[in-house]
This record gives C-alpha cells, sequence and structure tokens, in this order.
C-alpha cells in the first residue's frame, strides 16, 4: 500500500508538471487575465481528471507523449468551471482550495474573462496534440470527445438544469441528469481519451465510460456527503454551501447513511468495469491498472 501511494504520488507531480508547462506566460497586454488563469490552475486541486487520464491511458499501454496537451487542455476546462461555479451570480463562494475564489483576488470582470481565457486555452492546447502526430486519427477523436464531453449536451447541460433547479426540489431523474452532466461527463470525457489515445478498441472504450461515469457519480455524492459532514478548514472551501443555496443533494434527499451506500455500491462497479477492459499485457501496463483502481477507490474514501 505504502509503495502504491508513493508511486501515485510521483504520478502527480508528473501531472502537475504537464498541466503548469502548458500554461501561458503573464505578459503583454493580456497579463491581468493570464495571471488570473495561472492563479486558479495553480492553486492545486486533485487534478483527478488529467489523472484518470493517464493512468488510463498507460494502462491500455500508452507510451507516447501526445496525451500530455490533452492532460493539460481537461484541467484548464475543470478549473474554468469552477472560476464560473464560484462568481456571485451562481455558488457565490469566497473560497477555493484554502484561497481566495478568483472573482474576489482579481474582481468579478476579470474572473469571468479568466474562465473564458481557460476554456478557448484549453482547445489551443490541446490541438498540439496534432503537430505531435499528424494525421493520427486517435487525437481527432479524442479531439471530438474534448469538445463535446463540456458542453451543453454535457457539463454545461448539467449545470444549466443545476442553476435552473436550485431552490425547488428534484425528483430522481432530474438529479441524475445534472450528476450525469455536471461531474460524470468531465470524468467519462478524460477517461475515454486515455482509452483512445491508448488504441483501446471500441468494446474497450464503452466499457471505460460505463465506469468514468459511476466514478463520476461516486464523486459527486461523496461531495454532497462532504458539504455535510466536513469542516471548511478540511474541505478549503465553505461547507453547508448546498444547503445555503437551497440546493437538493443526493445526500440531502436520501439522507447520508444511504448516500455512503451508494458510492460504495457505484465504486465497486466501476472497478468491474474496468476490470473487465483493461488487459494488461506486461508488467508495467498492471502497475498503471492497480494504480488506477487504486486512485479511484481513494476518491470514494476521501474526506476533501
Amino acid at each position: 500500500m505504502a509503495e502504491q501511494t508513493a508511486a501515485l504520488q510521483e504520478v502527480r507531480e508528473k501531472t502537475e508538471q504537464i498541466i503548469m508547462k502548458y500554461m501561458p506566460v503573464p505578459e503583454g497586454e493580456a497579463e491581468p487575465v493570464i495571471s488570473a488563469m495561472n492563479y486558479a490552475v495553480s492553486a492545486g486541486g486533485k487534478r483527478i481528471r488529467p489523472l484518470l487520464m493517464y493512468l488510463t491511458y498507460r494502462a491500455f499501454g500508452g507510451r507516447e507523449d501526445i496525451c500530455e496537451p490533452f492532460m493539460a487542455a481537461i484541467e484548464m476546462i475543470h478549473t474554468y468551471s469552477l472560476i464560473h461555479d464560484d462568481l456571485p451570480a451562481l455558488d457565490n463562494d469566497d473560497l477555493r482550495r484554502g484561497m481566495p475564489t478568483v472573482h474576489v483576488k482579481f474582481g468579478e470582470d476579470i474572473a469571468i474573462l479568466a474562465g473564458d481565457g481557460l476554456l478557448n486555452y484549453a482547445y489551443e492546447t490541446a490541438a498540439k496534440a496534432f503537430a505531435m502526430h499528424w494525421g493520427d486519427a486517435k487525437a481527432e477523436k479524442a479531439y471530438a470527445v474534448l469538445a463535446s464531453k463540456p458542453g451543453i449536451y454535457g457539463m454545461i447541460g448539467g449545470q444549466t438544469a443545476d442553476v435552473v433547479l436550485t431552490g425547488k426540489p428534484l425528483n430522481e431523474k432530474q438529479l441524475i441528469y445534472i450528476y450525469e452532466n455536471k461531474t460524470s461527463a468531465l470524468l467519462e470525457c478524460a477517461m475515454t481519451i486515455g482509452a483512445i489515445l491508448a488504441g483501446a478498441d471500441e468494446e474497450q472504450i464503452e466499457k471505460i465510460a460505463a465506469a468514468a461515469h459511476d466514478i463520476g457519480m461516486a464523486f459527486q455524492v461523496q461531495d454532497d456527503i462532504l458539504d455535510l459532514t466536513s469542516t471548511e478548514e478540511m474541505l478549503g472551501k465553505p461547507i453547508g454551501s448546498d444547503t445555503r443555496n437551497q440546493k437538493y443533494t443526493y445526500a440531502v434527499i436520501f439522507g447520508v447513511e444511504k448516500a455512503k451506500e451508494y458510492v460504495r455500491n457505484t465504486t465497486g462497479r466501476s472497478i468491474r468495469f474496468i476490470t473487465e477492459a483493461i488487459h494488461e499485457d506486461n508488467p508495467e501496463d498492471a502497475h498503471y491498472k492497480e494504480l488506477l483502481l487504486g486512485l479511484i477507490g481513494s476518491l470514494a474514501e476521501r474526506e476533501k
């Protein structure tokens, strides 16, 4: 276990270096917005999406650097969504990762532009994969996934429903739609891209997408639980924001104990899908598969 933890930490550090390598340099007339973009990304976080992408890619036998611009891009997209989520018009949060949110530090106008800037720069960054391997159909397919999952039929669709239905009692269908799109979509994006770039077949890609869906659902419900049971010091952001913003979450509707059971069951199913999808051909593939499964298990048990 200690060995796996150390290996996963090494991958985290590599992931961090990759992300920051692709960030723009704060200079010129656009320096204020670029500084805000860098502030938001460099604030840290779990880096779950690029980690899942990288570990999936390596577990399927991927060995080249074509994954790197996609890793950086998906973290930029995730961070842009957090910047906009924190704005006064949405969740109106003052803390993120234990630091002042972007609109608190830089002003609401620059925060909006910083989110826009990260979203646009994400696709500029991912497009660098084409120059690495000209004519690679896998890169083109991965780019199409990156373009669709965060959009109106994915993350933004879920966020829209979340905003429109805030303060209103939700039925289970509405709640699932929000979770599947607001949270799961970007995790599906990450792991599907990893599998595609590594050359997985269609059946394997479908199972990885199903696993990522379940990971996202479990991740969001665990977030709901922590919002009710954790502390601001532990989370690095305000707790009780769901209640304050009149949001009906899984934990609020069904209770914390049932929510915990849901996280356990859904995580277990995702692990089964991954085990079925990845047939490691050598010890290195098996190593990354074990790290991937270990990361997923830790997400279900996380306290922040």
